[in-house]
């Protein structure tokens, strides 16, 4: 029988060492050989074979309870140049790899798909996915690994901020990874009750928004804080609303790196830094000073030891990943639905459009979101409704009422009349905004 090849593709997150182990332990008893491409395709791609390892049930038994990837990972892409794709090819014919079992994001799964395409199928290949994102088209409510574990540290990190924030009365604005989907910044946010989340999905129809909408929404968190009282607070910002903002105003306020094809690299871009300064030179042009510190969440959370969670999710996929491709199976991504392994194959993940895998957002219409925003401290609709509450408002930054609604009024000219609490189908009493208790 050909040898299994086991190879990790992206950026790590939590759980890749568990998939390795219960994949390897998995082919072992079943008399496969495996083996463990070190660094991604980076070594291949060169047409070397030399950085490669034979996995056994003795090495990788007990590698499930670390973070990071026992056999390394790079984001080499063979795929970029025709010779590079060759030389990888060739190098795992001479390797006598005839599985190929692939751990990554959506971009890892394509090359996979590519590889049994141009092998015409002599190379079988499945794909596990990762990514702390949650960005992978996976069936509803599952999240694709090392998620979990993301969230959890994450949310660790922000309870911290937030006790410092309350002690210092400071803000902080948290950046939370996120290149297409905001999900790890609403998860934490929503998990810690931030002051405020921001994520691109909010914007969906009215994409680009207009930088200046974003520092006004940030603004007008501060302000409402402080007119109760209160000068610290925490908002949790997915990186990746830095594409959502319309890029003529960013390039106003800092450098947009932009690749070959001129997409923006949105993990680039100091989107916290940019909104902290446009945001103090907000508040101070209404006399007000505050304290506002960013902070990132990204690389603190990606190589964490996994949670008992992920760890025992992460096994299951890499265990049925190692079975399906022995048994014959290929060109499927591994899931598992109600505990219940599903494959879902490569052609029904993409996206016609776009001939890519479909990208998961976050869903603005559904119950979970508008949860989270009913406790988001943000001005709403109803505050400008309300005289005492404008007034409130108002008086904060020494404006009249008029003048505030001039300023800010436009945050909300487009938001449902309707309240969330409404839509919910619960109680229409609009919701009673917090005058003290636990720091928000």
């Amino acid at each position: 029988m050909k040898k299994l090849a086991i190879v990790v593709a992206g950026g790590p997150a939590p759980g890749i060492n568990s998939v390795i182990g219960a994949a390897t332990i998995r082919a072992r008893l079943s008399g496969v050989e495996v083996l463990g491409i070190q660094d991604g395709f980076k070594w291949l791609s060169e047409g070397d074979i030399s950085h490669v390892v034979p996995l056994t049930i003795e090495d990788t038994s007990r590698i499930h309870f670390r973070g990071g990837s026992y056999i390394g990972i790079s984001r080499a892409n063979p795929t970029r140049s025709p010779e590079h794709f060759q030389k990888t090819l060739d190098a795992l014919d001479r390797l006598d790899v005839g599985m190929l079992l692939t751990i990554g994001g959506d971009g890892t799964a394509t090359l996979a798909q590519i590889i049994s395409e141009k092998t015409r199928g002599k190379i079988r290949v499945v794909h596990v996915p990762k990514t702390i994102d949650n960005d992978i088209d996976l069936p509803y409510d599952v999240s694709t690994f090392g998620f979990q574990t993301a969230r959890h540290v994450g949310v660790e990190i922000v309870k911290n901020l937030m006790v410092d924030a309350k002690t210092t009365h400071r803000w902080y604005f948290v950046v939370a990874q996120g290149r297409k989907a905001g999900h790890l910044a609403l998860s934490i946010g929503k998990a810690v009750g931030a002051t405020n989340i921001i994520i691109p999905e909010e914007f969906q129809k009215g994409c680009p928004v207009p930088f200046n909408h974003v520092v006004d929404i940030l603004a007008g968190s501060v302000i409402k804080r402080l007119a109760y009282g209160r000068q610290d607070g925490i908002v949790l910002l997915a990186e990746g609303l830095a594409d959502c903002i319309d890029p003529e105003d960013l390039a106003k306020h800092t450098d947009i790196p932009r690749d070959h094809m001129g997409n923006v690299h949105v993990a680039e871009i100091n989107l916290g830094e940019v909104l902290e300064k446009a945001v103090k030179e907000r508040l101070a042009g209404l006399g007000i000073k505050a304290t506002l510190i960013t902070k990132y969440i990204g690389y603190e959370v990606r190589c964490a030891d996994p949670i008992p969670l992920d760890m025992e999710y992460t096994r299951d996929l890499g265990y049925c990943a190692a079975r399906y491709i022995i048994e014959g199976g290929t060109e499927v991504v591994v899931s598992m639905v109600n505990g219940r392994f599903q494959p879902i194959s490569f052609q029904d993940m993409k996206d016609p459009a776009t001939g890519r895998p479909r990208v998961r957002l976050v869903d603005v219409d559904s119950d979970r979101y508008k949860i989270a925003r009913s406790f988001m401290l943000r001005l709403k609709r109803q505050d400008f409704d309300n005289p005492e509450e404008l007034a409130r408002f108002a008086k904060a930054v020494r404006l009249t009422p008029e003048a505030f609604r001039e300023q800010f009024h436009h945050l909300v000219k487009d938001e449902p009349e309707v309240a969330v609490d409404v839509e919910l189908g619960l109680a229409a009493k609009a919701p009673v905004e917090p005058t003290g208790g636990p720091a928000k």
